[in-house]
């Protein structure tokens, strides 16, 4: 009989096996790339791109093809890695996703989580784009990349993903690239912290007829409303008119003065015309205010209904975005994401996918494997560490059974009332040939 645990691996492979048999819309040269017989073919590259942990390549490779004598060199690696792009990454994300539904908030709603981390990358101080003078958290310099994800927050399982310069970060346009990008389907309501409120995002999101609820600053708030300050609590919708012009005889209704804002054109807006300076956009969203502690107050941006998602309803689900932070700590150090295997940008993006992809196939499995209800203090829960150790090695054929039994042995209490203070710090990634995995 075979178990779940095997459905999803047996899924995942026939993807490759699927996408090896038209290689064209997965490489950079499609009359050559993978057309001649090699050890390693394009469905054996990505195997071993998801399987890789955090040792030097050589010995990645080594462990891969069994210690045989006859095991690929590096450079044949670099070689066939180089001859990928993109797109081979991200139509795996998807199609993997897209086999296995994700589940839906209230049966109706995908919780779509959007935020921003740092990866560390080896120190090159000859890429400004990348490169971080000396400063206070680093005596030589450092490195760096930032990324943008889509994080659905029921099923725990990542959906997309920018990449950026960690000079050229740009949230604003990595949102919108991920918005526009979107595909699957549903009722999708984008969730995000005040590093994402921009007028361009709200754009964005509408004419992509998404939800969202993004996170605002007082002074964005007081802006958006023309007040000077603000009460304790709000619910109220907004319509505005932008435009690039501050003419008063050029705006097309003079009688909503108070609604217009002006946009300036160092400011990204992707639906006013820049030629036309009559041109203005109308926009509606919701402002709702709550207090969140003593003397706390939060602002959420949406175009949620409120005949559906009450205040109350919106403070519940903004506050399930935290999952995205500890899923990025999964994704960093449970499976090793912050030890990559090259220098630049575009093959970094490269393992980042094939880690996305590889924490969803632990995910995946982790969620349908149940935990013995009994009467305890806590509710508990799967230790979600562990067992995607347990799911890595599974993947690589080191565990072959019992992998859900295994799973639910290790448990932890589910404590809602704990927090811990953020630690913000530098990592510098280990150098390539001092590695051990």
């Amino acid at each position: 009989m075979t178990t779940f645990p095997e459905t999803v691996k047996t899924t995942l492979w026939n993807i490759i096996d699927e996408m090896s048999l038209s290689t064209s819309s997965f490489v950079k040269n499609p009359d050559s790339d993978f057309s001649r017989k090699r050890k390693l073919d394009f469905q054996t590259m990505m195997h071993l791109m998801i399987s890789m942990e955090s040792g030097c390549l050589n010995h990645e490779l080594l462990k891969f093809f069994g210690y045989d004598t006859s095991t690929p060199t590096s450079s044949a690696f670099y070689q066939q890695r180089a001859k990928f792009s993109v797109s081979a990454f991200r139509h795996l994300l998807q199609e993997f996703n897209s086999k296995f539904p994700l589940e839906k908030f209230n049966e109706t709603y995908f919780l779509i989580a959007c935020d921003g981390s740092e990866f560390s990358i080896p120190r090159n101080p000859t890429d400004q784009d990348t490169f971080h003078e000396p400063n206070g958290k680093s005596a030589s310099g450092f490195n760096t990349l930032h990324t943008v994800s889509l994080y659905e927050l029921s099923s725990k399982r990542y959906l997309d993903l920018e990449v950026q310069p960690g000079r050229l970060k740009n949230e604003f346009q990595a949102a919108c690239n991920l918005m526009d990008r979107y595909s699957y389907g549903g009722n999708p309501v984008f969730i995000a912290d005040r590093g994402f409120a921009s007028y361009n995002v709200f754009a964005h999101a509408i004419e992509n007829r998404l939800h969202f609820m993004i996170r605002a600053k007082d002074v964005n708030v007081q802006r958006y409303l023309g007040v000077d300050s603000l009460p304790d609590s709000l619910d109220t919708s907004v319509e505005l008119f932008l435009t690039r012009s501050q003419s008063k005889k050029k705006r097309k209704h003079p009688e909503k003065a108070s609604q217009y804002r002006y946009i300036g054109y160092a400011c990204a807006f992707d639906y006013l015309n820049p030629n036309d300076r009559y041109d203005e956009y109308r926009m509606k969203f919701r402002i709702v205010r709550f207090q969140v502690a003593d003397g706390i107050f939060e602002n959420i941006i949406t175009n949620l209904p409120a005949e559906i998602f009450s205040a109350d309803m919106i403070k519940h689900c903004y506050h399930l975005r935290w999952g995205i932070e500890t899923a990025f700590r999964d994704l960093k150090h449970t499976i090793g994401t912050t030890q990559f295997h090259s220098k630049k940008t575009e093959f970094i993006t490269f393992e980042l996918l094939c880690r996305l992809v590889l924490y969803n196939f632990c995910s995946i499995i982790i969620l349908h494997t149940a935990v013995k209800d009994r009467k305890r203090k806590y509710t508990y829960q799967v230790d979600f560490s562990l067992a995607m150790k347990i799911c890595f090695d599974f993947l690589k054929e080191k565990v072959v059974s019992n992998i859900e039994s295994l799973i639910s042995k290790y448990i932890l209490p589910i404590r809602p009332e704990r927090n811990y203070a953020r630690q913000h710090r530098v990592q510098k990634p280990a150098g390539f040939s001092y590695r051990y995995v």
